[in-house]
């Protein structure tokens, strides 16, 4: 990604989060969503900016196993969605946020088990170092960006699911499975990039 494409980027983001504008993932609720923010990492590497992602571990209650963004449930002591994103970034991953410039936000997303999240998308410029919380964290890796974005590597999947037909993206990378509300965030991102 060029410094043009970064601004490109940018300027497809909204600037604050947007109280009214979302993507409704299938199947979910109007009512009764638990508030959650997500930091989505964009890393600045040579040849090709990637995507921080991590793989949570098996045990825990919700998204157990799943590929997803760090970030998770808003607190009572979080003053936005934006504090909640890197303060749960550095309780799960270690990343500090002073390696993190905040590039804008998405819409956003209402997923089908019950949560309403602000994805944050934020640029992270190496050198840094992490420390993944192994309760949460089974592994931690990076995908490049581009294949993110390319719409060819986005498959459409359905799922019997509580009594409905459900319908999800999936992005299959290596020997990861990202779906679900992860999935869904790079489409909109994508989704923003493609009219802007």
């Amino acid at each position: 990604m060029t410094e043009g494409e970064l601004a490109r980027l940018r300027r497809s983001l909204l600037p604050a989060p947007a109280a009214g504008e979302a993507v409704i993932e299938d199947g979910a609720r109007s009512s009764e969503l638990t508030p959650a923010a997500v930091l989505f990492p964009i890393v600045r590497r040579e040849p090709g900016f990637t995507v921080l992602l991590t793989e949570r571990t098996a045990h825990l209650r919700d998204h157990a196993g799943q590929v997803s963004f760090p970030g998770g449930r808003v607190e009572a002591g979080d003053a936005s969605p934006l504090e909640t994103a890197l303060r749960e970034t550095e309780e799960e991953i270690g990343l500090a946020r002073r390696h993190v410039d905040i590039l804008g936000y998405l819409p956003e997303y209402r997923t089908g088990t019950g949560f309403c999240v602000v994805p944050v998308v934020g640029l992270v410029t190496p050198p840094f170092s992490l420390t993944p919380d192994p309760f949460e964290v089974a592994e931690v890796f990076e995908v490049p960006l581009a294949f993110l974005l390319d719409e060819a590597n986005h498959q459409r999947h359905s799922v019997h699911l509580r009594g409905a037909l459900r319908h999800y993206y999936a992005m299959p990378y290596g020997d990861h499975f990202i779906w679900g509300a992860t999935a869904g965030m790079i489409r909109s991102l994508t989704e923003r990039l493609v009219v802007s």
